[in-house]
């Protein structure tokens, strides 16, 4: 019907697909290249900040190296970062590199269909500024979206002291292989993020994909502590080396400690060791993903499952 093939015209996709992936996901792979070299990045590469947008890895890739995301069963290049380096960090023996996100290109939709669909997003971004919804600049934000083809498992993060006590979920996660650290971006108003600077350790679940509704109502924890445990919608358990609460029935339940912190931008990065590590459960996590990905592999036959 007419109304199918204008819809695309006039109305934006969705930036983000809330889908249920088998962790660790395999579909993309993630490839640094510089000068002749090309290495491997899909387990040691991740979002550090996103005001500015950065990127953090292991790998020392030069000046001005590319990230591409690649469709590992086809082998086509779905998108392309442009990086340029910024700071090197040294933290517990291992040294982390911070590069920049100068520009960026996905191959998901036609040039025409992309360019447009970007246009009716910035717009629409644009018009949230005046709300405070928006204090990313948009082409960053669809830089985001494009090193997202590499799917982000989402977690809840559990903080407690004596005086403090929260949990709030998280997708600016990630391991960084090579160096043996694990990082986390949150935002430096969180309400828990001194606390996990001063305490130096925080627990992660990873969720099933079936208790997205609990998780994505923890939100509102970003701003505001927990009041007690027993209000939660689910039960929790001690982490094994913290003892910290964490979700009884995540799919794994990881210890961290931090090692080293530092202010990017509008986050705090966080670089961590990971202290304990409980496999609980074989099951779909609940992950993020670009709007395009999911309609370019719905379009080639191998959606994603969406919840």
């Amino acid at each position: 019907m007419w109304k199918d093939w204008i819809r695309p015209w006039v109305r934006p996709l969705p930036q983000w697909s809330i889908v249920a992936v088998t962790p660790p996901q395999r579909m993309v792979t993630a490839v640094l290249r510089w000068n002749d070299t090309s290495t491997d990045v899909t387990t040691d590469h991740t979002v550090a900040s996103l005001n500015p947008l950065v990127i953090a890895t292991s790998v020392d890739a030069g000046q001005r190296p590319l990230l591409e995301y690649i469709d590992s069963d086809t082998g086509r290049v779905l998108g392309t970062l442009h990086l340029e380096r910024k700071d090197a960090v040294v933290g517990d023996r291992a040294s982390i590199v911070l590069y920049h996100v100068a520009g960026g290109e996905h191959r998901c939709l036609s040039r025409l269909r992309s360019a447009w669909n970007a246009r009716l997003q910035n717009r629409s971004m644009l018009k949230n500024r005046a709300s405070g919804h928006l204090n990313t600049d948009p082409a960053a934000v669809q830089q985001l979206m494009i090193a997202y083809l590499c799917p982000r498992p989402v977690v809840l993060v559990s903080v407690q002291t004596t005086e403090h006590r929260n949990i709030f979920p998280m997708d600016l996660i990630g391991p960084l292989e090579r160096s043996g650290l694990f990082t986390l971006a949150l935002r430096s108003n969180n309400v828990s993020a001194s606390v996990i600077r001063e305490t130096g350790r925080a627990t992660l679940s990873h969720m099933p994909a079936a208790m997205k509704p609990a998780v994505y109502k923890l939100s509102e924890h970003h701003k505001l502590p927990l009041a007690a445990w027993d209000e939660l919608p689910f039960h929790v358990r001690p982490s094994p080396a913290h003892g910290t609460p964490a979700v009884a029935t995540a799919l794994r339940i990881q210890d961290l400690a931090i090692v080293h912190s530092l202010d990017i931008g509008l986050h705090t990065f966080f670089l961590c060791r990971v202290v304990s590590d409980e496999s609980l459960a074989d099951d779909v996590q609940l992950h993020h993903t670009a709007g395009f990905h999911q309609l370019y592999r719905r379009r080639s036959g191998r959606p994603f499952v969406e919840v």
